[in-house]
């Protein structure tokens, strides 16, 4: 049964350790593609060159927007200019998916180190046996109360099959 542990062990770590170095790699391009984008000086993105577009989308007119005046006479609102969110380096956000990862790891195994001891599998045997005598004793009981209930009902036709006046 030990082998059995060991083996499952030795499995779940290698899969762990190839799926952290998926996401290391994954987070390295990430990395190197966001970079990429901040150092170039050209803000269009190259992906979709502008000759792909149709012809004259770019010196076209936009439509003009339809406006719905909702508050007549009140001065507009100044825009509220909101936070700018902070950025994390990529290092210590791959430091935090990795650990992350690590942490549900272990409590994967943690959990699995619990469900497969000795004391939740006797527990897990001790209330099965429990479960089986239960059962075993409702069957046996159930079965008495039918031949009873079988033997009520031969004895009633046979009393009925009895001329009445017989002695016997």
């Amino acid at each position: 049964m030990a082998w059995v542990l060991v083996t499952v062990t030795a499995v779940l770590a290698v899969l762990v350790g190839v799926l952290v170095a998926v996401l290391a790699l994954r987070v390295r391009r990430l990395e190197a593609h966001v970079a990429r984008l901040l150092t170039s000086s050209d803000p269009i993105d190259r992906r979709f060159p502008v000759e792909d577009l149709p012809d004259g989308s770019l010196d076209a007119d936009p439509p003009a927007p339809e406006f719905v005046i909702t508050r007549v006479g009140e001065p507009e609102p100044e825009p509220e200019v909101a936070e700018p969110v902070p950025a994390l380096p990529g290092p210590v956000f791959a430091d935090l998916l990795l650990k992350e990862s690590v942490v549900q790891t272990a409590s994967l195994f943690q959990g699995l180190r619990r469900a497969l001891s000795a004391e939740t599998r006797n527990r897990i045997r001790f209330h099965m046996r429990q479960e089986v005598k239960r059962s075993r004793k409702q069957r046996r009981t159930e079965l008495r109360e039918v031949r009873r209930e079988w033997a009520a009902r031969q004895r009633a036709a046979m009393a009925a099959d009895e001329p009445e006046g017989s002695a016997a």
